[in-house]
């Protein structure tokens, strides 16, 4: 049906919104990454503190996330494959085993990070123990995975309504809240900072923008998705595929907005404190200062979001096993083996807010493995063809991940030397 419709765009039968629709999807589902748990935490943090200060950070990571996404999801249009087997091919053996092991490694962070951001969710919003509220974490991904057995569209339809969640959520509570408008464009478009203090969260926001499970997942959505039979037609797959990414990670950057306007406008603008960086702190804050109602929407938000990324990680981490190493296994089984560490991880009473910085650690030690060969592919005319990047595309790459790896360079020393 999706192929139908994608051709009939192609031959020029369809056009208009008619003709954007069967192309749309696979950045929706990568755009999730962006709005993870591990996110709540940073925007939080930095409205409380900060107010409206560091938004145009939040624009500036998002500008970034796009291009990186783009990149990916033109690697698979052009090649009819995914990054990670396009690396199985063009490395030695034991470089793509290393390279499958510590994407692996990567795919268990991220799932930590946000199979305990959802059990969090269900945890504050109906009091249930939070080893509990992971059992039903697993069993709600559990059945979100199922729907892949009916097609990519019913998963693709399940995270964008889980998403449209999020964003409603948000868009309520950014009315709710009423900040002021000049104050926000202040913030979104004038870089400024307020202190040492707020350079080291600004570096967090951006060198935590790249997930590097979801570079390898882009890929393998848009690697069969629609198949160009000539060169000017994988140029109009990727022109499509360029909307797909700006409209999911447009609203992904006005979710994480939203998220540091919020808090800057009832706390920051308000002169109040006592909410922390933790998201159980956020969660009681509203509670308190707002009432339930406001904090409840707040971690449906939060749940939407776990239960989301959670599924996004599990598909990432197929992708990952496939390509490197031509492996695969049963979809409930990867999801059971990774939920494993993470319910661990709970009854053994460690700190989830803990849990989620020890996560994001580890992500960026993963990020070079898939941004510097992902920047060298694309860049690479004998295997891209007509969609190899221009020189000004492979600059500012060069640039963002140049920028991306070194601010988690510096993340990683401030964590454990700083």
């Amino acid at each position: 049906m999706v192929a139908r419709a994608a051709r009939a765009s192609l031959e020029g039968k369809r056009r208009g919104l008619r003709g954007l629709w069967p192309f749309l999807g696979p950045a929706f589902i990568a755009a999730v990454a962006y709005i993870d748990p591990g996110n709540f935490a940073t925007n939080v943090s930095g409205g409380v503190r900060f107010g409206y200060t560091l938004l145009w950070v939040v624009v500036l990571a998002n500008l970034m996330a796009m291009l990186v996404q783009a990149l990916s999801a033109k690697l698979g249009i052009a090649t009819g494959k995914n990054l990670p087997e396009v690396c199985r091919e063009r490395f030695s053996r034991p470089a793509t085993i290393f390279m499958w092991l510590q994407a692996e490694v990567v795919a268990m962070a991220t799932d930590l990070a946000e199979f305990i951001g959802a059990a969090i969710g269900i945890n504050l919003i109906f009091g249930i123990p939070l080893f509990v509220s992971g059992l039903i974490t697993a069993g709600a991904v559990f059945a979100l995975l199922a729907l892949e057995m009916y097609g990519v569209r019913p998963v693709e339809a399940a995270i964008s309504v889980l998403v449209g969640v999020i964003v409603v959520a948000f868009a309520f509570e950014v009315f709710y809240a009423k900040p002021d408008v000049g104050q926000v464009l202040e913030g979104a478009f004038i870089p400024r900072f307020s202190g040492s203090g707020s350079v080291f969260l600004a570096t967090g926001i951006i060198g935590a923008t790249v997930m590097p499970h979801v570079i390898y997942l882009h890929s393998a959505l848009t690697q069969r998705r629609v198949v160009g039979r000539t060169d000017e037609e994988k140029r109009k797959i990727f022109r499509f595929e360029l909307i797909d990414v700006v409209i999911a990670l447009g609203i992904a950057g006005l979710v994480n907005a939203s998220m540091m306007i919020i808090f800057a406008a009832l706390f920051h603008a308000r002169g109040k404190g006592g909410v922390t960086e933790s998201i159980e702190s956020a969660f009681h804050g509203l509670a308190s200062s707002e009432g339930m109602g406001v904090a409840i929407i707040f971690g449906v938000a939060l749940l939407a979001s776990g239960l989301s990324s959670s599924s996004v990680g599990t598909m990432a981490g197929q992708v990952v096993m496939q390509g490197f190493i031509r492996r695969r296994i049963p979809i409930f089984l990867r999801r059971a083996i990774t939920v494993t560490p993470s319910l661990v991880v709970i009854a053994l009473g460690v700190d989830p807010s803990w849990a989620l910085v020890v996560s994001q650690v580890v992500l960026s030690f993963g990020i070079p493995f898939a941004l510097v060969p992902l920047l060298v592919f694309t860049s690479d005319r004998r295997l891209m063809g007509p969609l190899v990047n221009r020189r000004a595309t492979s600059v500012a790459a060069v640039v963002i991940a140049v920028l991306i790896m070194g601010l988690n360079l510096f993340l990683l020393y401030q964590t454990f030397l700083g």
